[in-house]
């Protein structure tokens, strides 16, 4: 037999076809480390797919809360307004807000106004790596839509709050302003590179630029359209409970879960090993405050009141993920449930104090997400050291007087030319009927 000549790995890749590929693929692999560009173009861009969609799924979960919450003579309102705002948002949004918010370094005024104006534009259809617009990033489509599902979510924060006794189109008109200009004039500020960027204003994900901007809408809202008829009596506040807290507590449980697209996603990358350990790191952190919430609120309810009160554990559960919100990366697992404990305690107090000032917030969605958002961005000082406690406090502020300003501007413009508030004889007989004209439940309608 003559002797072979053959080394070990050739006689092995002879015997093995399967291994010279394997050869030849490592040999083309980039070193560990570095990934390939196309990889991160579309792993990052796979992320904000995922991450909207999840955001998206939380316009169900503020349907669901709110129509648990409100009487159910206002549940298909709730309902339509919910279809209808995020439909209204994704419009103009894609009109106006997109490139308002992200002028990418273009500015009428440097750091505070765009200077790209127009509707946003995708890429072409069948693209290569050259012509895409950021190749280093992500596609534009997949950014675009996952930034529209906050500026969706920011809307959601204002429905809930003025439910039951607001008139239907000049909600809608509202609306249309606030995410057309209102959030993102203001996003710019800190996620388009504008001065509180520049200043070192740190939210990751939105507890002060979605969660307190929807919260003082709100307020500002509830301020001027005034609380639900009978509401408070002789210095008393009248309980007006909810229809269905089954519904509610669905809302809350679809809400939590969207919350791990909206913290998630806002990594803005998943091309490395370090960024997906980030994502999953931001899933823990964000899952701890929602816990830490309810059970803070579950606990502090029976110590008050001997009983726990299942509306203000579901909002604190809301209100433990809004204040993680942003800054949902740097704490341990043990700091993020005290920061989100300490957002379920500010519901416990704040929503009987909004009572005692007779601001008639339905839902409680100021507590959770104006309250727990002002709270969550002071809290970024605690894990983050880049962060700057007179920093935060200055972007909190500026934001609030913009978006209290602006919002009585459009209310009260509102108000004076059609009215935003029904008759008090369609309030009590329910804006299903008055509104709509048709009930949510009208098996139960009396014959």
């Amino acid at each position: 037999m003559r002797k072979s000549t053959l080394s070990l790995a050739a006689v092995a890749t002879l015997a093995l076809p399967g291994l010279a590929l394997a050869q030849e693929t490592a040999a083309a692999a980039p070193a560990p480390g570095a990934a390939a560009t196309d990889t991160v173009f579309i792993l990052n861009s796979l992320l904000f797919l995922v991450g909207g969609f999840l955001v998206f799924w939380m316009a169900a979960g503020f349907a669901m809360l709110e129509a648990g919450l409100v009487r159910s003579k206002n549940v298909t309102m709730q309902l339509t307004k919910n279809v209808a705002l995020f439909s209204l948002a994704a419009i103009f949004y894609y009109l106006i807000g997109y490139n308002l918010m992200y002028p990418l370094g273009t500015w009428s005024i440097e750091g505070v106004l765009s200077g790209v104006w127009g509707p946003g534009v995708l890429e072409a259809v069948g693209i290569t790596s050259e012509q895409a617009d950021d190749y280093s990033y992500a596609s534009t489509g997949s950014d675009f839509f996952f930034q529209l599902m906050f500026c969706a979510t920011t809307a959601s924060i204002v429905s809930g709050t003025m439910a039951e006794r607001v008139k239907l189109w000049p909600f809608l008109a509202f609306v249309i302003v606030l995410t057309a200009v209102i959030y993102p004039l203001q996003a710019s500020w800190k996620w388009g590179g504008g001065f509180l960027d520049e200043m070192g204003f740190l939210d990751f994900a939105g507890s002060t630029v979605v969660h307190s901007v929807g919260g003082w809408a709100a307020l500002t809202g509830a301020l001027i359209l005034g609380p639900r008829l009978g509401k408070y009596k002789a210095g008393k506040t009248i309980p007006m409970p909810g229809s269905n807290l089954a519904l509610a507590t669905l809302g809350t449980f679809i809400l939590w879960l969207g919350w791990f697209g909206f913290n998630g996603g806002s990594q803005l990358a998943m091309g490395t090993v370090g960024d997906v350990a980030d994502v999953s790191r931001i899933f823990a952190n964000t899952n701890a405050a929602a816990a830490g919430g309810a059970v803070a609120a579950l606990l502090l309810t029976q110590l008050l009141f001997k009983k726990p009160d299942l509306t203000m554990v579901l909002n604190g559960a809301l209100a433990g993920l809004v204040s993680i919100t942003a800054e949902p990366l740097t704490p341990t697992l043990g700091m993020a449930t005290l920061i989100g404990a300490a957002g379920g305690v500010i519901v416990v107090f704040v929503v009987p104090m909004l009572d005692k000032m007779k601001i008639d917030d339905v839902v409680g969605a100021i507590p959770v997400h104006l309250v727990a958002g002002i709270w969550g961005t002071i809290a970024v000082v605690l894990t983050n050291p880049e962060a700057s406690l007179v920093t935060q406090l200055t972007g909190i502020v500026v934001i609030a007087l913009f978006v209290v300003i602006s919002s009585a501007v459009v209310w009260l413009i509102l108000r004076a030319v059609t009215g935003i508030r029904v008759g008090e004889e369609d309030e009590v007989n329910g804006l299903d009927m008055s509104e709509l004209g048709m009930e949510a439940y009208p098996e139960f309608s009396p014959s």
